[in-house]
């Protein structure tokens, strides 16, 4: 039984479905340019076939930054965030669970020396060394089970969460 919680559940379970009888098809390709403002200000542009998407990113002041915007490390956490309550909302309905609020705290761990070039990444690694993420779920009706069977379906299933927790092969060229 699938409840309502603001989203195409017969579209989400159809695609669901799609992928599971031809696995090829969930074999995707997501894109996004940046474009450089002015200072340490900065766009990633996502184009999508409905249109494109434009995030701002800066730095604090602290870090030279004129501070409009949330950096790119942060983006990482708030990403991480949202995916994992993309997750819940998405399996809470599929399973039938009524979810009334979803509210992740999502933190971590960065030593400035690496991004600074001022010690070698293999003794200070430049990104996050540790993330965490306390989940609270509201949901009245579901048991404590219910929810602990959400969140072991979730948590390993998060793109962003794989991405940030698995080496991932990454190509960077100069054009």
């Amino acid at each position: 039984m699938r409840v309502d919680l603001g989203f195409n559940t017969e579209q989400l379970g159809t695609l669901i479905e799609k992928v599971r009888d031809d696995p090829a098809a969930g074999a995707t390709v997501w894109k996004a340019s940046t474009t450089w403002k002015k200072g340490l200000r900065s766009e990633a542009t996502i184009a999508r076939e409905s249109g494109s998407h434009t995030v701002p990113m800066d730095e604090p002041v602290a870090l030279g930054g004129s501070d409009t915007a949330p950096n790119m490390v942060e983006m990482v956490l708030g990403s991480y965030g949202c995916c994992l309550t993309t997750g819940f909302v998405a399996n809470a309905a599929l399973r039938g669970i009524q979810l009334e609020g979803v509210e992740i705290e999502v933190e971590g761990d960065l030593d400035l020396q690496g991004f600074f070039g001022l010690k070698d990444p293999d003794e200070v690694w430049p990104g996050y060394t540790d993330v965490r993420a306390k989940v609270r779920l509201n949901a009245p009706s579901a048991t404590a089970e219910q929810l602990q069977e959400l969140f072991d379906a979730v948590v390993p299933t998060s793109p962003v969460g794989s991405i940030i927790a698995r080496p991932v092969k990454v190509t960077t060229e100069l054009a």
